[in-house]
């Protein structure tokens, strides 16, 4: 693939790759829009298998980060950093490595927790460079970021039952959750509290013996996950799930959850719509995270990050009405609302 092709048509601005001969370092710090402020976003440590996985992985999740930012009404841009490394690799002069390649771009992108990384990281990056969020309630943060996630997802969830049933009582309905891991997981809890009929899987198979035993949950297998009758399947793991392959076997009507790029390909939303199935895009959804570490940058107040994330399920509620008025699928809707306010910022300061 031509990056720079890539890049132009979806609007990147900037590309960053960073190697340290010392420990190894191999990392990529794409920056899609700083329309609304510096980009904000977690940074991914897996061992990719080329040069341009890793590459299209971290511009196509810092998109996502822009819009995430858009319509949660935030002051920040996207951005998304991966390390390009197995966990056994992973040691603190790699991670100090890192923070000073986050240091040498000035306060252009602020780093976070994703996929293979912890809050203890965090900490090591954060003694190298003041440009990083997410870390510990002792030390000024606001902890793990995946409680709010599941928060998010569990109101909007509630929306998505008034929009699609009529009525958002959870009590009763059928859930499936695709991903049993830190959100998935506490959004199993949340459910569970509220009379929800758990189903669930995940690859593994521990996680899975303590949702049934925890929340009473039913376990199946990951196959046979999209073809389970219920009210909300909750795509909570990989992204790329619903596709041309997945969507007709769904039995659900509504998909709300909290994996990034649950969608394929943009067609896959319209696809949903005509099965009459109701999307509550990903990066809609699951701002939470994203609200909490925003928060910390402010000084970290939790009683406003939660009502702040209790208000995606409000911020939902306006991408399904712009849907219906302009007949178009929720996340063309979503699209669309926060490309208008990244533009109205730039007519402002024009």
């Amino acid at each position: 693939m031509d990056l720079f092709r890539y890049m132009a048509s979806e609007g990147h601005e900037q590309l960053i790759v960073g190697h340290d001969r010392e420990t190894g370092l191999q990392a990529l710090i794409a920056i899609h829009n700083t329309t609304l402020g510096p980009a904000l976003g977690g940074c991914r440590l897996w061992a990719y298998r080329t040069f341009e996985d890793a590459a299209m992985d971290a511009l196509r999740l810092s998109k996502i980060m822009t819009y995430k930012a858009a319509i949660s009404g935030l002051p920040f841009g996207g951005g998304k950093a991966v390390i390009n490394a197995r966990p056994q690799d992973k040691t603190p002069a790699l991670l100090a490595a890192f923070g000073r390649l986050i240091d040498s771009m000035a306060g252009l992108y602020i780093t976070a927790e994703d996929v293979g990384m912890t809050v203890a990281d965090l900490v090591l990056i954060k003694q190298v460079t003041r440009y990083a969020t997410g870390v510990p309630e002792d030390q000024g943060g606001g902890g793990d970021p995946s409680v709010l996630t599941a928060i998010g997802v569990f109101h909007g969830m509630r929306r998505c039952l008034q929009e699609a049933l009529g009525e958002d009582s959870l009590k009763d309905r059928t859930v499936a959750i695709q991903g049993l891991g830190k959100v998935g997981m506490q959004l199993a809890h949340l459910l569970h509290q509220e009379g929800a009929n758990l189903i669930v899987t995940d690859l593994n198979r521990d996680r899975v013996s303590q949702a049934v035993k925890a929340f009473k949950a039913k376990a199946v297998s990951p196959m046979a996950i999209y073809q389970v009758p219920c009210e909300i399947f909750a795509p909570c793991a990989l992204g790329s799930i619903l596709n041309t392959r997945t969507i007709p076997k769904l039995r659900c009507r509504i998909v709300a959850g909290a994996a990034n790029n649950q969608l394929s390909e943009p067609a896959d939303g319209r696809r949903l719509n005509r099965r009459r199935i109701l999307y509550a895009p990903d990066y809609v959804i699951n701002a939470g995270g994203l609200i909490h570490i925003a928060s910390e940058l402010e000084g970290y107040d939790r009683a406003k990050v939660e009502q702040k994330t209790r208000e995606i399920a409000e911020t939902l509620g306006r991408v399904f009405e712009y849907a219906t008025l302009k007949k178009i699928s929720p996340v063309e809707a979503a699209d669309r609302m926060a490309l208008e306010r990244i533009r109205a910022a730039r007519r402002s300061t024009a």
